[in-house]
C-alpha cells in the first residue's frame, strides 16, 4: 500500500450521518486525521463532544453512555488502543455494552510517518481483531460508509460488541478555515519554545532533562540539545514516570521533566506517584508543566486543563513545592529556587499555543536519543 487515501469524506456528512443514526455522544482524545471530524463536533454539536484524558476514559465513558441508553462514539489515535484495551475487553466485552470506534491508522504500512506509529500501525487490524472487534477500514464516499454503518450497528445490536472503522490518512477533507474568533487572550504569553529556553539556562548545567512527546521535544532538540537530554516520542504521558524512574537510580543528578498539559491529563496518576516518592529523592526532581490548553499537535484542539488546577492536584500528591507561572522572569526564578531544594517541585508555565511552522522532526532516532542518555549515566 502506497500513498495517501484521496480525501472523498466531508467532516459535516460524516458528523450528519452519524447523527442521522441516532449516534453520539462523542468521546475521545484527538488526531490530526479526524480533525475536521472533531472541529465540526465542537462547532456544530459541543454538548455532544466530551474531551478525554486518555482512551480508556473515554471508552469508558461511552460505556455509561450506552448504559443510559444513548449510541456513542470514541474517537481515538491508533496509537492510544493500548490505553483503551482494558475497558474494551474488561468492560465493554463483559457488560456487552457496544461503542463505536473511529481509530485513525498512523503508521500504515507502506505510508511514511513518525518512528513511535510504526509498530502500532502494523498491528492495529489485528489487535482489534485480537480483542473480537470487528473493524474494517472507513469507506471513502458517504453512500458506501451509510451502508457500512447501517452493517455495523446491526452487528453491535446482534453482538452487544464494539465495531470499529479504520480512518487512514486523507480519508476525511478539511474543513473550511475559520477565521480569527478575536483577539487571543494569551497572546501576551510566552511560546512554548521561550519557555523551553528560560528552564535550559536556568537549571543545574548537569540536569537530566526528559522531554515529552511532540513538539516539545522536537524544540528542545532543536534549541538545546545535549546527551543529557532524553527526548521520549510517543507513549504521551508516560515521559514524567519516566523522569521518575530515572531520579530514583540516578544518585547524584538532578532530573527534570518537560511535559504538556494534555500528556499530564493523559496520565494524572504520574503525579500521585511523583508525591509519594519525594521522600526518596535526594536531589531535586523538577517537574515543569507547559501548558497552552491545546492539543497543538494534533490541529490545537482544546485540552480540559483550563479547569485543572495542577498546582492543587501537586500538593494533595505530596510535592514539596508548587508555583504558577507566566512570564520568563517568574519561571527563571521558579527554575532556580525549585533546584535549590531536593524532592519534587512543579512548576505550571502558562504560555500560548504556536511554533515554528518550519519546525523539524527529530535528527536523532529514538534509539540513539535513548543509548546516549545511558551513556551519560553510565558508572
Amino acid at each position: 500500500m502506497t500513498g495517501d487515501v484521496p480525501a472523498r469524506l466531508g467532516a459535516d456528512g460524516v458528523v450528519a450521518l452519524l447523527k442521522e443514526r441516532g449516534l453520539g455522544p462523542f468521546t475521545g482524545v484527538p488526531c490530526s486525521f479526524l480533525g475536521p471530524v472533531i472541529s465540526c463536533l465542537q462547532a456544530e454539536h459541543p454538548d455532544d463532544y466530551v474531551i478525554c484524558g486518555n482512551e480508556g476514559e473515554a471508552v469508558a465513558i461511552a460505556a455509561g453512555a450506552r448504559l443510559a441508553g444513548r449510541r456513542p462514539v470514541v474517537i481515538l489515535q491508533n496509537s492510544g488502543l493500548g490505553n483503551a484495551v482494558n475497558p474494551l475487553t474488561s468492560l465493554c466485552h463483559t457488560l456487552r455494552l457496544p461503542v463505536l470506534l473511529l481509530v485513525t491508522w498512523r503508521g500504515r504500512p507502506g505510508q511514511p510517518d513518525e518512528p513511535q506509529h510504526e509498530l502500532m500501525g502494523a498491528i492495529t487490524p489485528e489487535m482489534l481483531t485480537a480483542m473480537r472487534i470487528r473493524n474494517e477500514v472507513l469507506p471513502a464516499t458517504l453512500p458506501e460508509l451509510a451502508v457500512r454503518l447501517d452493517a455495523a450497528l446491526a452487528h453491535m445490536a446482534a453482538t452487544g460488541l464494539p465495531f470499529a472503522f479504520i480512518v487512514p490518512k486523507g480519508a476525511i477533507a478539511p474543513g473550511p478555515a475559520s477565521g480569527p474568533a478575536g483577539p487571543d487572550p494569551r497572546a501576551h504569553l510566552m511560546g512554548r519554545a521561550e519557555a523551553i529556553g528560560e528552564v535550559t539556562r536556568a537549571m543545574d548545567p548537569a540536569t537530566l532533562l526528559v522531554a515529552t512527546t511532540g513538539k516539545t521535544a522536537r524544540e528542545l532538540e532543536r534549541d538545546f540539545d545535549r546527551p543529557e537530554n532524553l527526548y521520549v516520542v510517543g507513549s504521551m504521558g508516560c515521559a514524567s514516570s519516566v523522569a521518575l524512574g530515572v531520579a530514583m537510580h540516578a544518585s547524584g543528578r538532578p532530573v527534570a521533566v518537560l511535559d504538556g498539559d494534555g500528556a499530564a491529563l493523559m496520565r494524572l496518576e504520574a503525579m500521585a506517584a511523583i508525591g509519594r516518592e519525594t521522600g526518596r529523592l535526594a536531589r531535586p526532581f523538577l517537574h515543569v508543566l507547559l501548558d497552552n490548553e491545546a492539543y497543538e499537535s494534533t490541529g490545537g484542539q482544546p485540552t480540559a486543563s483550563a479547569g485543572v488546577d495542577f498546582c492543587a492536584v501537586a500538593t494533595a500528591s505530596g510535592y514539596r513545592s508548587v508555583a504558577d507561572v507566566a512570564d520568563a522572569e517568574h519561571l527563571r526564578a521558579a527554575v532556580r529556587r525549585a533546584q535549590d531544594e531536593g524532592g519534587a517541585r512543579l512548576i505550571r508555565v502558562r504560555i500560548r499555543s504556536g511554533s515554528d511552522p518550519g519546525l523539524g522532526r527529530p535528527a536523532l532516532r529514538p534509539p540513539q536519543s535513548a543509548a546516549r542518555f545511558m551513556e551519560v549515566l553510565a558508572p
